[in-house]
């Protein structure tokens, strides 16, 4: 299922990729829409953040017409997927 198009606001998701080195990373929507993200755009500062960590985020065009993830930051809280 695709999330509805046009829909830019709030989103949950896990991180699936990130180097530090580049600081670039990608983060994987609920519905299975991937969305890059710079280190900036983590939320706490840190510039780091683990490969699935549950996060939010929003969306806001990018580079080459495409949406980046903006404000990502970690989850906290029981996720739908956690068992416990």
């Amino acid at each position: 299922m695709a999330a509805p198009a046009g829909t830019t606001g709030l989103r949950l998701g896990r991180v699936t990729s990130f180097d530090a080195t580049r600081g670039l990373g990608t983060v994987t929507d609920d519905f299975g829409a991937a969305h890059a993200f710079h280190a900036t755009a983590i939320a706490d500062g840190s510039r780091r953040i683990d490969v699935g960590t549950r996060v939010s985020y929003s969306l806001a065009p990018g580079h080459g017409g495409r949406h980046e993830a903006r404000t990502v930051v970690a989850f906290v809280g029981p996720s739908q997927d956690d068992t416990g």
